[in-house]
C-alpha cells in the first residue's frame, strides 16, 4: 500500500520535484503569465497564514465560488494549509436558496469569490449569519464585512513574520483522513447532499489515476470544466501536479465571455490535454461539421470519405487495422489534407481528452479519434473522489468506460447485493481509499450508500468478459424506464447517439412510466432545420421524425436498440435544457426528473391521440 499522504505532503513533493517548472498559466490584462510549482506552494502557504490570522481553526469551512483562475487553485491549497475545508460551490448556481443551502449546511465561518459571483453572495449573505467576512479576489469596490485577496495576503505576510512556526506546525497537525472538501452534489433534489472527501481521498485517487492514464512532464491541460467538482479537481490540477504538467483556464469575467474565449484559447495555450464532457464534445463536432460545409460540397465528400474510412480502420480502438492495412497510407493522405487543419482550431498539439461527467456516445469516440483527437471516456462519481475507471491511448475500447483504477476493489451486484459473474449486468460496486468519508450531517444517506466500506454508485455495468480490466458503464439505475408490463429499460444509450448522429436535434429524454408506449422529448436545432426546410414546420417537424425513426427496422441505425424501446411519439420541446432553467446542472449534465417535471403538461399530451400524431398544434408552436 502506498504511504497515506496528505494534499499538503502532495503539494511539497511535487513542489519540490519540479520547483521551477511552470504549473499555472493565466491571461492577465491580454498576456499569459507563468506561475512556477515552487511559486504556487509559496502563494498557497501565504494565504493560508492570512486565514489564521483572520482566527480560521482547523477543520473550520470556508466556502468558495469562482470561475477557474489561479486564485482559485492558490486560495482551495490556502485553506488545506490552514487545515480547514474548502467548500468549493459551482460558479454556475443560480437559485439564492441553493447557495444560501450551501453556506450554511457546511457551517462555512469565511466566503470566498470572485467578481463574477460577489452579487449573488451579496444577495444572500444576510441569511448566512454564521459567516463572518467575504473575501473578494478582485480589486471592486467593497462593502461592510467584505475584504480583498490582497488584504489577506498581506495579513499572511505580517503573520508568518511575527508568528514564526505556526503555520508549519498548523500544516504538520493534518492527517489524511482529515476532511478536505465538503462537494455538494448537483442539486437534483432541493436539498444536496455534501460529499466528505479527505486528505487521503485525493491523494490516493491521483496514485490510482495514475494507474490508467499517464501524462508527460510538461504537458500544458487547459481545464474548461468548473474546478469546483472534483474531476477538474483530480483529473485536472492534482493529476498536472503529480506529473509535472501545467494546467491554464479560459479567461472571462462572464461565463458567456468564457465560452467565447474557449477556442482563441485553445490556439494560443495548445493544449495537450483536456477534460471533457459529452455537451463539450458534441459541440466541438458540430462546430466542425458547420465549418467543413461552409467550405462546399467538394470538401465535404472528402471529409465524410475521410472520416468513413479512419472509423472503419479504427474499430472500437483495440481492434484497430488488422487485413485493412491498405487503409492506412489513406489515413496518412487525408490527415495531412484534412484533420490536421481541423486540429488547429484546437491549438494543434492535442494529445487526447479525458471525458467525464456523463456517458459519452461511441460515435463520439470513434469520431474523435478519426479526426486525431481521441476522446477517451472515463467513469467516476464524487463519492470516489472520482476516478473509478479510463481508457487511455493504447488501452482503450470503444463503448467501454475503460480499466477500472488500481489499487481499487470493484464488483457487480444484483437488486440484493449479491455479486454477480463476470458479464452480467447490475450495480457498480467499488472499494478502496477513494471512497469518500461520508455524508456532511446526513448519517442516514451515508449508511445506504457506504456499506462496510463498499460504495454502492447507483449506477449499472458489467465487466468485460473478454478483459477484465474494463468495465462498461450502461447507465443509472434511477434513470430506467419501465413499461406498462413491468419491464425496464436504461436509456442514456439512444439519448446519447441520436443527440450526436441528428444534425437538428441538440438535446433528448425518452421517457416511459409505466405507459402504454415510449416518448422522446427533443430540443430542436432551430437553425439546421431552417437552413434545410425553409419556414415550412411541417417539412420541419418530418426531418426530425426521419431521424428518430433512423433506430427502426429499414433505418440506417437499425438494431442499436430495443425496438420495444423506441418512442411511439415526439416531443417537441419549446425550449432548450439549460442551467438557467434547472434542467441541467453544473457539471453538463440533463437533469431527467427535473425534464419530466418542467414538460409534464407535454408530456401527458402525447399520450394523447392528438398528442400521439407528430404533426399537433404543440409540436408546430414548439418550432416558432
Amino acid at each position: 500500500m502506498s504511504e497515506r499522504i496528505t494534499i499538503i505532503d502532495f503539494v511539497n513533493k511535487y513542489a519540490e520535484k519540479y520547483g521551477n517548472d511552470t504549473f499555472l498559466r493565466e491571461k492577465v490584462d491580454g498576456v499569459w503569465t507563468e506561475t512556477s510549482f515552487l511559486k504556487t506552494r509559496e502563494e498557497g502557504r501565504i494565504l493560508a497564514a492570512g486565514f489564521m490570522a483572520l482566527g480560521l481553526q482547523k477543520g473550520e469551512k470556508v466556502s468558495l465560488i469562482s470561475e477557474g483562475r489561479n486564485l482559485w487553485v492558490l486560495t482551495e491549497l490556502g485553506i488545506l494549509f490552514a487545515g480547514a475545508v474548502n467548500v468549493p460551490l459551482s460558479y454556475k448556481l443560480e437559485s439564492d436558496y441553493d447557495l444560501t443551502f450551501r453556506i450554511n449546511h457546511s457551517d462555512s465561518r469565511f466566503v470566498v469569490s470572485s467578481e463574477m459571483e460577489i452579487e449573488k453572495v451579496r444577495r444572500v449573505i444576510d441569511k448566512c449569519p454564521a459567516v463572518e467576512k467575504v473575501i473578494v479576489f478582485d480589486d471592486i469596490p467593497l462593502k461592510d464585512n467584505e475584504m480583498s485577496i490582497k488584504e489577506l495576503r498581506e495579513m499572511g505576510l505580517r503573520y508568518l513574520e511575527e508568528h514564526p512556526g505556526e503555520l508549519e506546525k498548523r500544516m504538520a497537525s493534518v492527517g489524511p483522513d482529515d476532511y478536505a472538501n465538503i462537494s455538494y452534489t448537483s442539486g437534483t433534489t432541493a436539498d444536496p447532499k455534501g460529499i466528505l472527501l479527505t486528505h487521503r481521498n485525493y491523494t490516493a485517487n491521483v496514485e490510482q489515476g495514475n494507474s490508467v492514464i499517464s501524462i508527460d512532464r510538461g504537458d500544458v491541460m487547459l481545464i474548461v470544466l468548473p474546478l469546483d467538482h472534483c474531476f477538474a479537481h483530480v483529473a485536472g490540477f492534482y493529476t498536472m501536479m503529480f506529473h509535472g504538467g501545467s494546467i491554464a483556464t479560459v479567461p472571462g469575467k462572464t461565463p458567456t465571455a468564457q465560452l467565447r474565449n474557449m477556442l482563441p484559447t485553445m490556439k494560443e495555450v495548445r493544449p495537450m490535454v483536456m477534460l471533457s464532457v459529452p455537451a463539450i464534445s458534441r459541440s466541438f463536432k458540430k462546430a466542425i461539421e458547420t465549418a467543413i460545409k461552409a467550405k462546399g460540397p467538394t470538401v465535404e465528400k472528402l471529409y465524410n470519405f475521410a472520416l468513413k474510412n479512419a472509423i472503419a480502420y479504427n474499430k472500437e480502438y483495440y481492434n484497430r487495422g488488422g487485413l485493412q492495412f491498405w487503409r492506412k497510407p489513406l489515413m496518412a493522405l487525408f490527415d495531412k489534407l484534412i484533420f490536421k487543419t481541423i486540429r488547429e482550431t484546437f491549438g494543434g498539439r492535442m494529445k487526447f481528452l479525458v471525458g467525464g461527467g456523463a456517458l459519452l456516445d461511441i460515435e463520439l469516440q470513434r469520431y474523435f479519434c478519426a479526426i486525431g483527437m481521441p476522446t477517451f471516456q472515463g467513469y467516476g462519481l464524487s463519492e470516489a473522489t472520482p476516478i473509478i475507471s479510463a481508457n487511455s491511448a493504447g488501452h482503450a475500447r470503444f463503448g467501454s468506460s475503460g480499466r477500472t483504477v488500481k489499487p481499487m476493489d470493484i464488483k457487480i451486484c444484483d437488486d440484493e447485493g449479491r455479486e454477480l459473474p463476470v458479464g452480467e449486468t447490475g450495480e457498480i460496486v467499488v472499494r478502496g481509499e477513494n471512497v469518500m468519508a461520508g455524508y456532511w450531517k446526513n448519517p442516514e444517506a451515508t449508511a445506504n450508500t457506504v456499506k462496510e466500506g463498499w460504495l454502492h454508485t447507483g449506477d449499472r455495468g458489467y465487466i468485460c468478459k473478454e478483459d477484465h480490466d474494463f468495465l462498461y458503464v450502461t447507465g443509472r439505475f434511477k434513470s430506467l424506464l419501465i413499461s406498462s408490463d413491468g419491464e425496464k429499460y436504461s436509456p442514456e444509450g439512444y439519448e446519447d447517439n441520436l443527440a450526436v448522429t441528428s444534425k437538428y436535434i441538440d438535446n433528448v429524454i425518452l421517457h416511459n412510466n409505466q405507459d402504454p408506449y415510449t416518448i422522446v422529448l427533443v430540443v430542436p436545432n432551430k437553425e439546421a432545420l431552417k437552413a434545410a426546410a425553409g419556414d415550412d414546420k411541417e417539412a420541419q417537424l418530418k426531418l426530425i421524425q426521419a431521424d428518430v425513426d433512423s433506430y427502426r427496422k429499414g433505418g440506417k441505425h437499425a438494431g442499436q436498440f430495443p425496438e420495444k424501446w423506441l418512442p411511439a411519439a415526439v416531443v417537441v420541446c419549446e425550449e432548450p435544457f439549460t442551467e438557467k432553467n434547472g434542467l441541467v446542472n453544473s457539471t453538463a449534465k440533463v437533469v431527467r426528473g427535473k425534464v419530466e417535471k418542467y414538460f409534464e403538461k407535454r408530456i401527458e399530451y402525447a399520450y394523447t391521440p392528438e398528442g400521439k400524431q407528430l404533426v399537433n398544434p404543440q409540436n408546430l408552436s414548439a418550432l416558432n
